[in-house]
């Protein structure tokens, strides 16, 4: 481009005539700010990130899963792309330039980034112009490393005209403690300074992502596939499992025995499941103590609630922990409460669960689907309705077991009504979302008065859309019937739940475990947009 300058005398008179010549240079650093899957031309909104269903701002996936289904390695842990479907769990960026043919001698554009945002995103690029690396997808060389913890800028060519260049980001790590999701990249055109000084920045450009957050799926989602484990003892409960699952038209995957390590599914998860868009996340405590809370079972989440006004499209994540005044109780470890907090959308609730020999919050609670109120109904373990179911029967004259007494009955009872407590209010529950089960705990005086299900634990089900396996409670007898199993179905049945008592006393029970501790379940995704939520 060039400007013309006129230069006049006094009277008018042109005095001369002067052109400068100008050389423009168009830089824009974009991504899919807008959200609806196309990365728009210098979006106002590219460099901030808001919530809400009229909010802004590009969102990065952590690139957790496995391409490979033989060398199994987390995406993550590789610094090179050799896959071009790989590609599809990275989100784009794009580059657009407009100017000369070439830049003046020693100016050169610069992707950076700081050192703290580094630990948790690396950038591609793809080695040329789009028409000429088409055919050489299948190369790690035709998408090079641009940044990464190591390597906090990097130069990216200037291809001349009108042009743009693809570059792909990739996530590494979850929010956490000291991570908030956020990840600035900036883009600067660089000018030559003197020798020996670095280039100055004259123009820079950034754009802003947020990390997706690590999700849990309630009971009320449909399930898509369930996990069982085989052992030298459990062949009645996994033939009961297959057939209830199998019924319920889902799939089921069986971990065998040769690597299960007696049903604590250690390495199945990387050796097997971890593949393609299936992922894999640890955290590791380090100078902590770990114990039984630290297990999944004491790890729920609630459907979808309002609590005050306040929605949560996508649950409240429910973990057991001591009690407040509990000097030297068993808590879950905090490397894994601080990386529950820091993913935002499912914030959690802490219960009192200690008062538990395992000390897990399914022990004493669990969600159902159902067709009214909330759509949903929170089950819980009640002392107090055991008591009364077995009170009616004895005066009925059907009593001949003899109750527990005293604190037996009145440790569990208390326990339990604090934890209902936090949950109608965290939770936004009315009595009537609220069943009480019959279920009675026994204290063992030599485990620190700590308590576990005197008979089956029957909230420690495994919940399959309508259908419910349920563990089976052995309950007295009247006219041939269990009462245990006939008091659950007039609890449930109303609601369309269809209750199947599962046989594991043997394989569970007397290890002080349940049906839902012996299966998980891989459920679909919420139809809701997690960055829709209003914060």
């Amino acid at each position: 481009n060039a400007l013309s300058v006129r230069f006049y005398g006094n009277k008018l008179d042109v005095l001369g005539n002067a052109v400068l010549h100008l050389t423009a240079v168009d830089i824009s650093l974009d991504v899919d700010a807008d959200r609806d899957g196309i990365v728009e031309r210098n979006n106002p909104n590219k460099a901030s990130w808001k919530w809400g269903p009229n909010g802004h701002g590009a969102i990065l996936l952590v690139n957790c899963d496995c391409e490979s289904t033989f060398r199994k390695e987390l995406d993550s842990e590789d610094e090179e792309i050799t896959r071009v479907s790989d590609l599809k769990d990275m989100s784009k960026m794009i580059l657009r330039t407009r100017g000369p043919a070439v830049l003046p001698e020693g100016y050169k554009l610069s992707l950076h980034i700081s050192r703290s945002h580094a630990e948790s995103v690396r950038v591609f690029r793809t080695s040329g112009k789009p028409q000429e690396y088409l055919l050489f997808k299948l190369f790690q060389k035709d998408y090079p490393l641009v940044l990464n913890k190591e390597q906090l800028a990097g130069e990216v060519p200037y291809v001349g005209g009108d042009s743009q260049q693809e570059l792909f980001v990739e996530g590494i790590r979850f929010p956490d403690k000291d991570f908030d999701g956020l990840i600035t990249i900036n883009l600067s055109l660089l000018e030559p300074s003197g020798q020996g000084f670095p280039e100055t920045p004259i123009y820079t450009d950034k754009v802003m992502f947020r990390v997706a957050p690590w999700i849990m799926t309630p009971n009320t989602l449909k399930p898509v596939e369930v996990f069982v484990c085989s052992t030298s003892d459990n062949y009645d409960f996994l033939k009961a499992i297959k057939s209830l699952v199998q019924s319920s038209g889902y799939k089921l995957k069986i971990c065998h025995e040769y690597m299960n390590r007696g049903d604590r599914l250690e390495d199945f998860p990387y050796d097997v499941l971890l593949g393609p868009d299936f992922g894999y996340v640890t955290r590791y405590p380090v100078n902590e103590r770990v114990s039984s809370l630290d297990s999944f079972g004491n790890l729920e989440v609630s459907p979808p609630v309002t609590v005050n006004g306040k929605k949560y499209p996508l649950g409240r994540i429910i973990i057991g922990v001591a009690f407040p005044t509990t000097a030297h109780g068993r808590n879950m470890t905090k490397v894994i409460q601080d990386f529950l907090w820091a993913q935002k959308v499912q914030e959690p609730i802490a219960l009192y669960s200690d008062w538990l020999v395992v000390g897990h919050v399914d022990e004493f609670m669990t969600f159902v689907p159902a067709p009214d109120r909330k759509g949903f109904r929170l089950l819980l373990a009640s002392p107090d309705a055991g008591y009364k179911l077995f009170r009616s029967l004895q005066v009925k004259g059907h009593g001949r077991a003899k109750l527990f007494q005293g604190e037996y009955w009145q440790v569990a009872y208390n326990c339990i009504d604090w934890n209902r407590d936090i949950l109608k209010k965290e939770l936004g529950l009315d009595d009537e979302d609220i069943i009480d089960l019959p279920i009675l705990f026994k204290v063992f005086p030599k485990k620190n008065k700590r308590a576990a299900a005197y008979y089956p634990d029957m909230v420690n089900m495994l919940v399959l859309g309508k259908n419910l396996g349920i563990p089976k409670p052995f309950g007295p007898q009247v006219q041939g019937t269990c009462v245990l199993e006939a008091e659950m179905r007039s609890l449930l049945e109303p609601l369309g739940l269809n209750c199947t008592f599962i046989d594991d006393f043997a394989s569970y029970h007397k290890l002080q475990g349940e049906v839902h501790c012996g299966s998980n379940v891989h459920r679909e995704p919420f139809e809701f947009q997690w960055w829709n939520l209003e914060q």
